[in-house]
């Protein structure tokens, strides 16, 4: 159940644009409003994963990631009559100066299947 997954993490979101403290108690709260049953285990373990990242800035970096992916965007594509060629070099050398971004979402989604 990927969906029910999604949820817990909505769930910690929703928590966190409120303003509320992401812990056990208040996850499960929310679940349990979102009438779902709620997983102690799944919880504990969001809980843990959440606490080990500063959300904050995930969040900031998810929100400009597809800014600067459009505002790239112009610059990759040539122009009719130029040189492809350098074109492509040039961006093969920038693809391997960029910093490997941070996806958090490879452990979240190993907890909970998605």
């Amino acid at each position: 159940m990927a969906q029910e997954g999604k949820a817990y993490i909505h769930a910690a979101l929703a928590l966190y644009y409120a303003g509320q403290e992401i812990n056990e108690e208040n996850l499960k709260k929310v679940i349990e409003a979102l009438g779902l049953q709620p997983d102690d285990a799944k919880i504990k373990m969001l809980v843990a994963s959440i606490g080990e990242i500063n959300l904050e800035e995930v969040l900031k970096q998810a929100a400009a990631a597809p800014v600067a992916a459009v505002a790239a965007a112009p610059a990759a594509a040539p122009a009719a009559g130029e040189g492809g060629e350098e074109k492509k070099e040039e961006e093969k050398e920038e693809e391997e100066e960029k910093e490997p971004e941070v996806d958090i979402s490879e452990g979240l989604g190993g907890l909970f299947g998605f």
